[in-house]
């Protein structure tokens, strides 16, 4: 199988990870450390800077649209460390004037001030990590808020002028009913965010809940949680479009939407992951030196390893993402992101149209390719 160079690179996106935390939650697969001590803020910003550095020429003349500041908890380090931090990005790099600035904050961590000080730095969107407003879940989820302090985390993102933000909550928790499923989105829609992230809580490898397992709730009642959920979220006007997102209109991520969309990411900070089209039509992943300490130490470049995304492995990689999305994307868009024609995947596209799991003129999943879309994307290896 052979790839064409794309003739008009993706749009470039940042992801910048922040590794260090309170305390590791039980569900957490993430590259998260709970401090030992001061975090070595100064040091670590000089890091990003010389990382980003050396890579530089992925960038091929575009401008950022989106930067996520995901962990860990971001919203440990100081508001004049993101000021430094944009200070130093901006030299380096160029910023759509509409660019969206995500920062993940988790209740329990924000002192006074400490938003108006992110979005002096140049943040403009937050992503706040509340999971449950419920106290015997916050408590078996490992989290170090409580419903008082998620509830004043929200109001004092608002008073800051944060009027874009988001809520995550998971679902599907040990002991969880529906009922309170359904009234921890009425608490969270109480506060008008933008955007919900609501996702189902699994039991990822390399976990404290991996090693001891909790009892969840059997299929039916994730069922029943989920339908009773949705039905919530769509009568106060949000749409799902994404398995996990759910939005008003206009504002879904934007940074999501570019992974979804095959679209390039830069990756800064420990254990970050990025993807990059080069001129000479490849694809490159790469990933960050995943220790903190080892992130801090190394010289010039952090990058760990990279692969090059093989002709063969980018139709699954593609549709891995796209059809995450409620309305998926034009067939145009394939070949524009992959370097492939359709007809590298025509045969799968036929048969899945015949099963009815694909739109006829789109690349996007019907309802009933949504709830087997493992399945589907099974005829893409």
């Amino acid at each position: 199988m052979t790839a064409t160079p794309v003739a008009v690179c993706p749009p470039l996106s940042l992801y910048i990870h922040v590794p260090w935390c309170v305390r590791k939650c039980p569900y957490c697969d993430f590259n998260s450390h709970a401090i030992k001590g001061e975090i070595p803020e100064t040091a670590y910003l000089n890091a990003i800077l010389e990382d980003l550095d050396q890579d530089l020429f992925y960038i091929l003349g575009r401008p950022i649209k989106t930067v996520f500041i995901g962990g860990g908890t971001p919203s440990l380090m100081s508001g004049a460390f993101y000021e430094q931090l944009f200070d130093g990005l901006r030299q380096r790099l160029a910023f759509s004037t509409d660019a969206e600035i995500t920062l993940e904050a988790n209740p329990g961590t924000l002192e006074a001030g400490r938003f108006e000080s992110f979005r002096a730095a140049g943040i403009n969107r937050l992503s706040i990590g509340v999971q449950s407003f419920h106290p015997e879940h916050l408590q078996s989820l490992g989290r170090i808020h409580d419903q008082a302090m998620a509830h004043r985390a929200i109001e004092s993102a608002r008073a800051a002028g944060f009027n874009n933000f988001n809520i995550d909550l998971m679902h599907g928790l040990p002991g969880q009913t529906p009922e309170q499923a359904v009234s921890d989105l009425h608490a969270a829609l109480a506060h008008r965010p933008t955007h919900l992230s609501w996702y189902q809580l699994t039991i990822e490898p390399n976990t404290e809940f991996f090693s001891r397992p909790p009892a969840l709730p059997d299929d039916d009642r994730l069922w029943d949680i989920y339908q009773q959920g949705a039905t919530h979220l769509r009568s106060a006007g949000f749409d799902d479009y994404e398995i996990s997102a759910w939005s008003l209109p206009g504002r879904e991520s934007r940074h999501n939407l570019n992974y979804w969309s095959f679209g390039d990411y830069l990756a800064l900070g420990a254990g970050a992951h990025g993807k990059v089209s080069l001129a000479d039509g490849r694809i490159l992943r790469y990933w960050k030196t995943r220790q903190p300490d080892a992130y801090l130490q190394r010289i010039g470049s952090r990058t760990s390893g990279s692969e090059e995304l093989a002709p063969e492995d980018r139709p699954l990689e593609f549709m891995m993402n796209a059809l995450r999305l409620k309305r998926g994307t034009s067939e145009q868009l394939y070949l524009e992101r992959t370097g492939l024609p359709l007809s590298s995947v025509a045969v799968q596209l036929e048969q899945l149209r015949k099963q009815h799991l694909l739109t006829p003129d789109r690349l996007q999943a019907t309802e009933q390719g949504q709830r087997y879309l493992n399945s589907l994307l099974e005829h893409f290896l």
